[in-house]
């Protein structure tokens, strides 16, 4: 059990109840019969996201019976429908973002009833769930005036409570180490929507754990981010890291993004490179140009070219930490000083250069270890930090086919869960290198 959340959850219970009641607005004058002033009966239909589409498909829908998600989005819709002014539309959202992360949490690490036969650890109900209610959200007409910038504002708190972004709790004292772990939701979806991510099962296996290293026990946040470039440069990576990046007593000891990388091997992306290279995300959206750093965040007066871990790489790499080998990765793609054309560097970046790929590549992974990164050396955080790219997961033999396949095997469940428990390992050998 975790009874500073339990607390927590209480005083938030207190809170919500104390909050403004929803006053009754004031009945519109009849302009009687034939009126050219009477209420508009046009509704504009919702634009609804690739992502939110997708969700019709058999696959999705299995995965969120299987895993016991399937009434969620429906229970959210229901609640909305109660909603009678925009401050109740914010405590729900809350209540029901939370309540859904809180849900996955808790079924990967095995407490309460599964709510279906899909493996435990499996990533994807939470996803899929999450855009069933983003759905329901932007399909919801209230009985109430609600301009597209208070429903975006809205859509931004279901995703930051349901991801956990707005849920870290690092304890304080000198007693524990606090570290923080980023995952991924699944991606590449248009060739397998099948596909789950390994990064994001290891952060709902992980959430709210802790890990004996030889500075004494470590507690371990977690929170999962979207395959968005958008999200991304709109902050969503500093806006969640950076109140645990600063000084005082619950600042983060050791951090870790990680992300699905390459087949059968882990690697700690020594560099990170400032470049989007454009591949697509899970909105079909291509960006391509530096990595934009969002105002209002501490950043260098002049953005870098590159950042580099801080994880024990030497370490990490020495020691038996799993089934898969893990390696230390320290090439990058530059285009030299002077020049004009990019040239693969397998020993990292040399002086002067311009980035095209840090070790993680151009996409999202290496733009989350680049930002962590960066924010780091802003704030002088001066903690081991960096990026862990997983191995690829795949599914078994004779499971390859995303036109027939099952959602599900054994060889699939076994790996994702090997990778969880590497990842695991991989942290305790970081948080042993730290102060005890």
């Amino acid at each position: 059990m975790r009874p500073i959340r339990a607390r927590l959850g209480v005083l938030g219970a207190v809170l919500l109840a104390a909050a403004p009641l929803c006053l009754a607005a004031p009945a519109a004058a009849d302009p009687g019969p034939g009126s050219a002033a009477g209420p508009s009966t046009t509704v504009e239909e919702p634009r609804l996201t690739v992502e939110e589409l997708r969700l019709t498909q058999p696959v999705p829908q299995e995965i969120l019976r299987r895993g016991g998600f399937d009434g969620v989005a429906a229970e959210f819709a229901e609640a909305l429908a109660g909603v009678r002014c925009a401050a109740q539309a914010e405590r729900v959202v809350a209540r029901h973002g939370g309540r859904l992360w809180r849900r996955a949490v808790e079924r990967a690490q095995g407490r309460g009833p599964a709510g279906g036969d899909l493996s435990r650890d499996d990533d994807r109900p939470l996803y899929w769930a999450r855009l069933g209610m983003t759905r329901a959200l932007r399909e919801w007409r209230p009985a109430f005036p609600l301009d597209d910038g208070r429903r975006a504002a809205l859509l931004a708190a279901l995703e930051r409570s349901s991801r956990g972004q707005d849920s870290i709790e690092l304890p304080a004292g000198r007693h524990i180490r606090r570290v923080v772990v980023t995952g991924f939701d699944p991606f590449q979806l248009d060739a397998d929507v099948r596909r789950s991510n390994p990064s994001g099962a290891a952060a709902l296996a992980l959430d709210g754990t802790t890990i004996r290293t030889a500075a004494g026990l470590a507690r371990i946040e977690t929170v999962v981010f979207p395959v968005r470039w958008a999200d991304f440069a709109d902050g969503t990576v500093e806006r969640t890291l950076l109140p645990h990046f600063r000084s005082g007593p619950r600042r983060a000891d050791l951090f870790m993004t990680v992300s699905q990388g390459r087949p059968g091997r882990f690697d700690v992306e020594r560099t990170n490179g400032a470049w989007r290279g454009g591949y697509p995300d899970n909105l079909k959206v291509s960006r391509t140009g530096t990595v934009p750093v969002p105002a209002g965040v501490p950043t260098p007066a002049e953005q870098p070219q590159w950042t580099v871990t801080t994880l024990p790489y030497e370490r990490i790499t020495a020691a038996p930490t799993g089934p898969f080998p893990v390696y230390d990765n320290t090439a990058v793609t530059e285009i030299p000083a002077g020049g004009t054309e990019p040239v693969d560097r397998p020993d990292g970046p040399t002086p002067g250069s311009t980035a095209r790929a840090g070790g993680g590549g151009d996409y999202l992974s290496n733009e989350i270890a680049y930002r962590a990164t960066l924010l780091r050396d802003a704030v002088g955080l001066r903690a081991p930090g960096g990026h862990l790219h997983t191995p690829v997961l795949r599914f078994g033999e004779g499971n390859t086919d995303p036109a027939h396949g099952q959602v599900t095997d054994p060889d699939f469940v076994r790996d994702r869960q090997a990778i969880t428990t590497q990842v695991r390992s991989v942290l305790s050998v970081a948080a042993d290198t730290l102060d005890p």
